[in-house]
């Protein structure tokens, strides 16, 4: 969105920020993708999914700190993307972006976190959960 400064300048008004929270890990990319992108691993290392998940009538459903969520990941890919739609008991659907990345005989990890209106104190927490179930896979891959 662009507003107009004094003297007529444009200004750019963020609506949302971004952060990218990263992690390397030492397993080939495709290991990798094809463990995370099974949504019955999710309980193994994405603790902000919860502690369970459940296939029933076609869908992924997680009892998360939230309630139950629904948890659709985008069609197995070549590319390594991981994008995901949680759908929270109010019925609000947040996209997660999530890449895998080759970095020759180990990847990156990429998770996309949008702001989406959240305090400073909420979206750090998020960060910080992240980025905690981002070192969790890193070691359940690892090990």
């Amino acid at each position: 969105m662009f507003k107009t400064a004094a003297g007529g300048l444009p200004t750019v008004v963020l609506m949302d920020t971004i952060r990218h929270l990263t992690v390397h890990i030492e397993r080939p990319a495709q290991d990798v993708y094809e463990y995370a992108a099974d949504p019955a691993n999710l309980p193994e290392w994405a603790a902000g999914l919860g502690g369970s998940i459940e296939h029933t009538g076609g869908k992924w459903l997680a009892d998360s700190p939230m309630g139950k969520v629904e948890v659709a990941f985008v069609a197995a890919n070549t590319f390594g993307v991981l994008d995901h739609d949680v759908t929270l008991p109010s019925g609000d659907v947040v996209t997660n972006p999530v890449r895998v990345l080759a970095d020759g005989d180990a990847c990156d990890v990429v998770f996309t976190l949008r702001r989406l209106g959240h305090s400073d104190e909420a979206f750090q927490a998020d960060a910080d959960a992240i980025t905690a179930d981002l070192a969790t896979l890193k070691r359940v891959l690892e090990a």
